[in-house]
């Protein structure tokens, strides 16, 4: 299912920019002294937490929908997902008015879950392995005609996350290095074409949880490593590097040379750097975002002096695992 896509071209995402436009939010870009002091860099956060749905994933979302041809369209779509994403097809197909099927592996947090039924998704449950949703994804594209938008390696989703990036770069200029969250790569992929058009000097940094680090042994190796079970409180980085993620991520190069680098962040380094992030910005973020102010802070002398843009990818925390609000 993940591995016979076109790959999307630096110049799609310039294209996807100018589909969702009026469709996705600008999200802002915040600063914060204390943090640029913890960090001994100047930062940039891009806010994506604060995007429809509450994740950046409403931008490939969108851009994947709204690139359907109406017959096809009509057939609805279906995705597999453990929450932002599927909200976001939840919510991008009722812009439509199409039916969205979303598969859930067991175990997805609740309030995520929730998000996905209340946008409007018939929700299909299934055990919590990759197989086990891409099964049942099949059997209902076999079963339905829905075109599958797959969350991670779809060229249209991949092309949609890449404006991020594009809005980041635009609001904050030019960046030495731009940290994103690393999970099943639509995210990093589209970010790397984006900096090809918009960066080229820019280098890329992806972090990606310790636990779940199958990005960084895949570009070390020079090969995908997909038989590592993920183990990590950042559950939107669960999913394993995509294919067509793998082969963009691997082959980017910054403008002098610089391939992508990747930065494993422990667990416990997250969820202070969340900690962090909500009392100095006073912005409630998930752990997959908090990862790219943690890799900055694990990694000063990395990171020193340099104007450093990060995303925050999404905000969808479930107020039952804070204990000030259970």
């Amino acid at each position: 299912m993940t591995d016979t896509i076109s790959l999307p071209t630096p110049d799609a995402v310039r294209a996807a920019a100018a589909r969702i436009a009026g469709k996705a939010h600008v999200t802002p870009v915040l600063q914060a002294r204390t943090l640029d002091d913890a960090a001994g860099c100047a930062l940039h956060f891009k806010a994506e937490h604060l995007q429809r749905a509450g994740a950046f994933k409403f931008r490939g979302a969108s851009n994947a929908v709204w690139s359907l041809d109406d017959p096809t369209a009509a057939r609805g779509v279906v995705t597999h997902s453990s929450g932002n994403h599927g909200a976001a097809l939840a919510l991008a197909a009722a812009a439509r008015s199409l039916v969205c099927h979303v598969v859930v592996p067991e175990g997805a947090v609740a309030a995520k879950l929730a998000a996905i039924a209340g946008y409007g998704a018939v929700l299909h449950h299934c055990a919590p392995t990759l197989a086990a949703r891409e099964a049942a994804c099949e059997r209902l594209r076999a079963q339905t005609g829905a075109t599958l938008i797959h969350p991670y390696a779809n060229a249209d989703v991949i092309a949609g996350q890449g404006t991020a990036a594009l809005e980041l770069l635009h609001a904050a200029g030019p960046l030495d290095v731009l940290v994103v969250p690393v999970g099943g790569g639509g995210l990093a992929a589209g970010t790397a074409l984006a900096l090809q058009v918009a960066s080229p000097s820019t280098h890329l940094i992806l972090a990606e949880p310790r636990g779940a680090d199958d990005a960084l042994r895949s570009l070390q190796a020079g090969a995908r490593v997909d038989d590592l079970e993920p183990e990590t409180v950042c559950d939107g980085l669960r999913g394993l590097l995509g294919a067509p993620n793998f082969e963009i991520l691997h082959a980017h190069r910054s403008s002098d040379g610089t391939p992508v680098e990747v930065i494993a962040v422990d667990d416990a380094d997250t969820v202070a750097a969340m900690r962090r992030i909500a009392v100095h910005t006073k912005q409630l973020v998930e752990p997959s975002s908090a990862i790219t102010l943690a890799a900055v802070l694990a990694n000063r002398s990395r990171f020193a002096g340099l104007r450093v843009g990060l995303v925050l990818s999404g905000g969808n925390v479930d107020p039952d695992r804070l204990p000030w609000l259970a």
